[in-house]
């Protein structure tokens, strides 16, 4: 199950730089994960420092 980022995100891009199979963007001010490109292991969710990231 892909993982997705909440309102909570504050737009830090830490997330992005973690992800091991780039299925992080920015679109209008915010970070989306692409689910199909996303491969589940929750590195991004580890990574976030205000927990805005959760499976789903």
């Amino acid at each position: 199950m892909a993982y997705k980022i909440t309102d909570a995100c504050t737009n830090c891009a830490a997330c992005e730089s973690e992800c091991p199979v780039e299925a992080i963007t920015e679109k209008n001010d915010k970070r989306y994960i692409d689910p199909d490109a996303c491969t589940s292991c929750g590195i991004c969710a580890d990574t976030c420092p205000v927990d805005a990231i959760e499976a789903g």
